[in-house]
């Protein structure tokens, strides 16, 4: 069987070794959250839905939650190197079904998450196109403009995608900090830390401040999947998640502090009701010069183009690795020879990306909510599904990481393999619960409907179809079933019907 997959494979020898550093990774993984996005868009729209004056410390909550989970989780990653992370962590904890199952639902958010970053970046791109020059083009056209870049990028080597993103999200950063220092200097109610209050948060509504805020981090985890392609496997990817953890709760800590400040704590929330992703570009239009307010709605578009790319590349090492193993038709294992880009992998989550863009453009011709339809539909809905799948697969990780570690991590301290995982893994499960209780309001219903139901059922029903098919595949392909979760391991190929019982311990 292995030589089969072998030849089915494309000339490409695998994905590019040694070529990311710490920082590269540092920055790839802050490039998915979108910083200015997050700061303009995110922050602002949890303060108006919630009406909650504390969402400051939720992004301190969360980022301690995320920092236990990523104990045990870069634990797995010294010592399992695969590009499908939570697919090949789960299923060497929780059993190779599980994995299966996880990898399709991890498909599924990770595109969904893509994908639903088009909708918002077509209407910031029309938007930012009309403001200049009077023009008026179609969301979708914009959303396929930055679609081939996207698809460009994705078939070119990995550190090409971290350049790009390194800079982009340092220009990020310099905006966001601009508007933090002007917003703490302004105060018009003084200096407060009212919004760092527990009382602020912990109160109604704190479920959807936690499940607005966790979208945040969404591709913080990414680190791990590009293990194959670091340049210290052992400890790059386990440095480079912590760091990006910190930075992330810190940053976005302060910049929703720093908004509170900069409105006042008596007016924050109804500002950003009025304003919404606005609220931070009137407020610099007031204080700096017109080409800096241009330059910074300019960089809130590339801010969502770098999120695309992120999460273009995981998915398309997602492919990879289910490719390489049979799990999935081993032509989506397919890589460049000249850049080592998972090249099938990258065309495939680029073709399901442009049948959803044309679906949602037709669907969206002539609809009641105009030019904002992309925003409130493929934007709204699709980023929500995903961070509904992707929470629910970290709280899965951080309980394979106690199965894993329980049994191959002896020189692991408690803490390291049972305390840290658990703890996270608890409080993950119960996030995921106050997604699932707050769906509806998360993508903008005023009542429970059917939408309410239907997408988070649309995310989780692969991860039962996934079980099943490996069921399927012990009956009827043992020697891949055997291979599920070690594929990305020393370049050995998938398929041995002994390996499990072949890997040894590592530290």
């Amino acid at each position: 069987m292995s030589s089969s997959l072998q030849q089915q494979r494309s000339p490409g020898t695998g994905l590019g070794k040694r070529r990311l550093g710490v920082p590269a990774l540092v920055f790839m993984i802050i490039a998915a959250s979108a910083p200015l996005t997050v700061v303009a868009g995110g922050v602002t729209s949890n303060y108006a839905v919630t009406g909650l004056t504390g969402i400051p410390l939720s992004f301190i909550v969360l980022g301690a939650v995320l920092l236990l989970f990523t104990v045990g989780y870069s634990a797995m990653s010294r010592q399992i190197h695969n590009a499908g992370a939570f697919y090949a962590y789960i299923a060497r904890g929780l059993g190779k079904p599980a994995g299966v199952g996880a990898a399709w639902v991890a498909l599924m958010a990770y595109n969904a998450m893509q994908i639903g970053i088009y909708g918002m970046f077509g209407f910031a791109l029309s938007s930012f196109i009309s403001g200049l020059t009077g023009a008026e083009p179609a969301w979708w056209l914009c959303a396929l403009a930055g679609w081939v870049v996207v698809a460009v990028l994705g078939v070119n080597k990995v550190d090409l995608s971290a350049r790009v993103l390194g800079t982009v999200v340092a220009l990020e950063f310099l905006v966001v900090i601009v508007y933090d220092l002007l917003s703490v200097a302004g105060a018009p109610e003084g200096i407060s830390a009212a919004s760092l209050a527990p009382s602020g948060l912990f109160t109604a509504g704190v479920g959807a401040a936690l499940a607005f805020s966790i979208a945040a981090f969404m591709g913080f985890e990414s680190g791990a999947i590009y293990n194959e392609e670091v340049k210290d496997p052992r400890n790059t990817a386990r440095r480079a998640t912590f760091i990006a953890i910190m930075i992330i709760a810190g940053f976005y800590a302060f910049s929703a502090w720093a908004m509170s400040v900069g409105e006042g704590d008596s007016r924050v929330i109804a500002r950003s009701a009025e304003l919404g992703p606005d609220l931070v570009f009137v407020f610099l239009a007031e204080r700096v010069p017109a080409w800096a307010v241009d330059l910074s709605s300019l960089l809130f578009v590339t801010s969502l183009l770098a999120a695309l790319v992120a999460f273009h590349n995981v998915v398309a090492r997602y492919f990879f690795a289910l490719g390489r193993e049979g799990v999935l038709p081993p032509a989506l294992a397919a890589t460049s020879r000249r850049t080592q880009a998972p090249v099938v992998g990258s065309l495939a989550q680029s073709g399901i990306a442009a049948v959803v863009l044309v679906a949602f453009a037709a669907a969206g011709n002539g609809s009641e909510a105009g030019p904002l339809f992309p925003v409130v539909t493929l934007f709204t809905w699709l980023t929500n599904m995903g961070a509904f799948g992707l929470v629910l697969l970290m709280a899965l990780t951080s309980f394979a990481v106690v199965g894993y570690l329980g049994r191959h991590g002896a020189d692991c301290s408690t803490w390291t393999r049972l305390l840290a995982p658990t703890t996270a893994g608890i409080a993950l499960m119960a996030l995921f619960a106050v997604i699932v209780a707050n769906f509806d309001v998360l993508i903008g219903l005023e009542e429970a409907g059917t939408l309410g139901w239907l997408l988070p059922v649309i995310v989780l029903a692969p991860g039962l179809i996934g079980m099943l098919w490996a069921l399927e595949l012990r009956r009827r392909r043992p020697k891949v079933y055997a291979g599920i979760g070690y594929g990305g391991e020393a370049g050995e190929p998938a398929g041995e019907p002994t390996r499990e019982a072949a890997v040894p311990p590592r530290s």
